[in-house]
């Protein structure tokens, strides 16, 4: 079961073989989400972009709706899975159709991290009521 820490992304039916997608998820997966974004930023990769935004759209998960702090998150999980196949034809010689699958991956990011400490509300001192 997921942690109490833990946020997951999913990125589902990307347009992208999923052969070529675990390459890139290879490279980030388990480190901190600063250095993958930096790493994902860098690779000569079409499949980079696809898995950097899973990263982000789990990051800003995290953030913003449970309350984790930014810089100490983590990818824990990183799984790319095959997608839906669509069947399509080549055209051949002599009437004939060929036929291929488009492949789509599915790319689920999970990211755990400690959560923000809340801030405390400011108290004035009492001698700055009193001048009032």
């Amino acid at each position: 079961m997921a942690d109490i820490n833990s946020v997951r992304a999913y990125a589902e039916n990307v347009d992208l073989a999923p052969r070529k997608v675990s390459l890139v998820a290879s490279l980030v997966r388990n480190r901190s989400v600063a250095d993958a974004l930096v790493i994902l930023a860098h690779t000569p990769k079409r499949a980079a972009l696809s898995v950097k935004k899973a990263i982000e759209s789990a990051k800003a998960n995290a953030i913003n709706n449970h309350g984790l702090d930014g810089k100490t998150l983590v990818i824990s999980t990183l799984s790319v899975t095959t997608g839906t196949r669509l069947k399509r034809f080549n055209p051949a010689a002599r009437g004939r159709a060929l036929p291929f699958q488009k492949k789509s991956s599915n790319i689920l990011v999970e990211v755990t991290g400690d959560i923000k400490p809340k801030k405390k509300p400011v108290t004035k001192p009492a001698e700055e009521k009193e001048k009032k």
